[in-house]
């Protein structure tokens, strides 16, 4: 019953009717103006194209979700381990903060060739680390500020009971981090399928084993603009998909017990 009247909430259907208006506006503009397919297809034969080339799409869906999750788990884990690392002393906080500045300021056009290269024929481990590049940074940002962001009489607490370091961080540090690393995993898992996609564009890769940023090269190589914006709306789908899970993820996990956990799930 409360899945029911979530899904008649006003928070669902405002933006579904909204998409509607859009979609409908979108498909009569088309219609009307005669706008070739090449040019602005309309969303009806973009849903027919996504249909009829489904054999060639979705596999290409899944070699971009795959580059996508491979590149955000290991952003997580090493964007956690390096802002715990960088949460026990201010010297190594200062001496590493801005490397990883560094690592997300550097355009990613610039070094996708390399990092090919450098790879040789694992082209896949090549795009992980593209993507992974990109997505890295909103995690350490993130988590190192909320480990940071101490309440001053908690602090004082554990110096009182003579926590350790490690002790400090594992039973105050962590769980006053935890709705800022979570955060920073809603921005890095579109950073990591955006990451995924312009790494493949920029690389250059295609093949059989490729994904949907090569099926939109090729379309529009081709002139096959709804198959380009069939992988598009793929893409946005994928993108979507991604964030509801992080943020249903973050509410299950932080519960009740954070403000923040109140407004991500009504």
């Amino acid at each position: 019953m409360p899945e029911l009247r979530r899904l008649f909430s006003l928070e669902t259907l405002a933006p579904l009717v909204l998409g509607i208006l859009v979609l409908s506006v979108w498909e009569i503009s088309v219609s009307l103006t005669h706008t070739p397919s090449y040019i602005l297809p309309g969303p009806i034969l973009i849903l027919n194209t996504l249909i009829q080339d489904r054999s060639i799409l979705l596999p290409a869906m899944l070699v971009t979700l795959k580059i996508t999750i491979v590149a955000f788990l290991v952003a997580m884990v090493s964007g956690l381990f390096l802002a715990m690392i960088m949460a026990q002393s201010k010297w190594i906080e200062k001496s590493l903060y801005p490397y990883a500045i560094i690592l997300q300021t550097i355009p990613m056009a610039a070094i996708a060739p390399l990092i090919v290269i450098w790879m040789r024929n694992n082209t896949f481990a090549a795009l992980v680390i593209c993507a992974w590049i990109i997505a890295f940074f909103p995690i350490v940002s993130n988590t190192t500020f909320g480990l940071n962001s101490l309440d001053p009489n908690l602090k004082d607490l554990f110096k009182l009971y003579q926590a350790s370091r490690w002790q400090t961080l594992l039973y105050l540090r962590l769980p006053s981090a935890l709705p800022y690393f979570f955060a920073g995993l809603r921005i890095s898992g579109g950073l990591a399928l955006i990451g995924a996609v312009v790494a493949e564009i920029v690389a250059g890769t295609g093949g059989m084993n490729s994904g949907l940023a090569y099926q939109i090269l090729l379309a529009s190589y081709n002139l096959q603009i709804p198959r380009m914006f069939a992988a598009l709306l793929l893409i946005g789908i994928l993108g979507i998909l991604i964030f509801i899970f992080l943020n249903r993820l973050s509410s299950q996990i932080l519960g009740k017990w954070h403000d923040s956990s109140t407004s991500l799930d009504p």
